[in-house]
């Protein structure tokens, strides 16, 4: 059996894992790389196998960096099954033809600098009939039921506790008349999170490979997180501002409302009149169709929240509760004057109308914005939650004097803590673990406390990085060639093109000025410029360099 890393190396985004037995070729998930213009990239890579040799594909949840680019996959020759649960088939219904059009408005938005700039154009990385058209090839299969997949593969879904329909994946593999157990976690939820259950403890396994997107950090209790957004919401409201909440349309944005739903109850009790004024929009069409899919998918839920829906308590609204439709409607909570929430979507604000209400809540001192869900590498969310004082939102700069917070308590990932008492529950414990799905010092705590609290072999696999599993040996293989030092000089060499084409037509345009006795103050503006941009085409050529120089070593 080959186990190659093809994605959530050492980032958290990009989840794609191949399998290779000695008859068959499967895929752990197909995700969409996430964070800064280098990451993003590289979902436009080639994939490092033949998507038509690929017999099927098993999915552990619906959020995009797990499934993000199955329809490239498909538009690229894959015609497998996709195995995964029924709220995962059913979220992905939504969210993939969403992200169809997201792909072709950024393509599109793309494509107007390039058409300016004189470069190929380039075609989105699908759209939304491809993404609808995937759809198809979802087989949904039950929580708890073994399924022989091949004479070689037999796989089990068991609830992660993640997001709705998440799943930790149990592979039986055989070859040679001997046969190994493969645990992927997926994502781990939390335990005595609301809405949804615990995550399912496995028995025993031969290798696991397993999340660690926070392990490094710990969570606070999240009930003292809910307790400090209605403190928000409280303090900001009173000084006139908005809280605008980005939120991954599954699962924060319904674990905020169901918290939200409790507090409105408990604050009925008390008649505290200030806390029921204050509306809470949801803007964010994908949240409202997410919302509906999980009432239809109830089985998963938690006793606690069905017990709610039993006495006809609906864990996911309230009076003050309201859902934007349109984008008209959308607008208007940026011209309306009331102090509001707004929950709306991307929860990294790396797309969709959450872009928006930071550009128009970002400069104010009376708003507040609440990070409640990770934020990768590179990301808007990211770069605002670390404290940058200036953001570029559409092109223009932006200045942060909201208040900024963030509740880590509302995050659907197992911490450090929980993270070690899920691999300590297995009765057998694993020969090898695999830690994947985190950013370095994440990976490389949880490595240490696996190794030294658990007395496991633990190893943090690098992209591209292919093992062999032969019986009790492990054999690290070359790597897959990921294709993207040549792609990364291509663009190199493109970017100092075109800068030097900046640089000419500001040149032309400061002798222009000099000629016609412009102002002084707009000719140094010109000559910084011209600084800027030399040193820019230097700063390009010395990477460019020392890239070759390293590929020719």
């Amino acid at each position: 059996m080959k186990i190659s890393f093809l994605g959530a190396t050492k980032i958290v985004t990009g989840s794609n894992f191949l399998i290779e037995t000695k008859n068959s070729k499967f895929l752990i998930d197909c995700g969409m790389f996430q964070g800064n213009k280098s990451i993003n990239r590289m979902n436009y890579y080639p994939f490092s196998f033949n998507p038509e040799e690929i017999d099927f594909m098993v999915l552990s949840h619906a959020h995009i960096d797990h499934s993000g680019r199955i329809p490239k996959l498909i538009k690229e020759g894959f015609k497998g099954d996709i195995y995964c649960t029924k709220a995962t088939a059913d979220l992905c219904s939504i969210m993939l033809p969403d992200s169809g059009h997201i792909q072709e408005m950024e393509n599109e938005w793309d494509n107007r600098k390039r058409r300016r700039s004189g470069e190929k154009l380039r075609e989105p990385l699908y759209t939304v009939k491809e993404a609808e058209d995937s759809l198809r090839y979802f087989k949904p299969v039950l929580y708890d039921q073994k399924i022989e997949l091949n004479e070689e593969v037999a796989l089990r879904f068991r609830d992660a506790g993640h997001i709705l329909g998440s799943s930790i994946i149990e592979l039986w593999i055989k070859e040679d008349n001997k046969e190994a157990k493969l645990v992927f976690s997926g994502d781990l939820g939390r335990r005595d999170r609301p809405i949804l259950r615990d995550p399912f403890l496995i028995d025993e396994t031969d290798y696991l490979i397993i999340e660690s997107t926070y392990g490094n950090r710990l969570h606070p209790p999240s009930k003292d997180d809910a307790i400090k957004l209605i403190s928000i919401i409280n303090t900001t409201a009173q000084r006139g501002g908005n809280v605008v909440i980005p939120s991954f349309a599954i699962e924060r944005a319904q674990d905020i409302i169901y918290e939200l739903n409790k507090y409105y109850t408990e604050y009925l009790k008390t008649v505290n009149q200030d806390f029921l004024k204050v509306p809470v929009y949801i803007d964010s069409p994908l949240t409202v169709s997410a919302t509906e899919i999980f009432l239809r998918n109830s089985d998963c839920f938690d006793e606690d929240t069905l017990k709610l829906i039993k006495i006809g308590n609906n864990p996911l609204d309230f009076p003050n509760l309201k859902f934007t439709k349109t984008a008209e409607e959308s607008k208007q909570l940026n011209t309306s004057k009331e102090s509001k929430v707004i929950i709306s979507a991307s929860g990294m604000c790396t797309a969709g109308r959450i872009k928006h209400h930071l550009k128009h809540n970002l400069w104010r001192k009376e708003s507040s914005i609440v990070f409640v869900g990770y934020q990768a590498e590179g990301t808007l969310g990211r770069r605002i939650k670390e404290g940058e004082k200036v953001v570029k939102i559409f092109g223009e700069e932006i200045q942060v004097n909201a208040e900024i917070y963030s509740l880590e308590g509302f995050s659907g990932h197992a911490d450090k803590n929980g993270l070690m008492w899920w691999i300590q529950s297995f009765k057998s414990k694993p020969k090898k673990i695999f830690i994947v799905h985190g950013e370095e010092e994440a990976t490389e705590e949880i490595c240490r406390k696996i190794e030294e609290e658990l007395n496991i072999e633990a190893h943090i696999p690098e992209l591209g990085e292919v093992l062999t599993i032969e019986g009790e040996r492990i054999l690290v293989g070359e790597k897959l060639k990921v294709d993207r030092k040549e792609r990364e000089n291509r663009e190199l060499k493109e970017s100092i093109k075109k800068l030097k084409s900046v640089f000419w037509e500001v040149l032309q345009r400061l002798e222009h000025e000099t000629n016609n006795v412009a102002d002084i103050e707009r000719l140094n503006r010109l000559r910084n410029k011209l600084i800027e941009l030399q040193k820019n085409i230097l700063d390009l050529n010395m990477m460019l360099t020392e890239g070759m120089n390293k590929e020719k070593d």
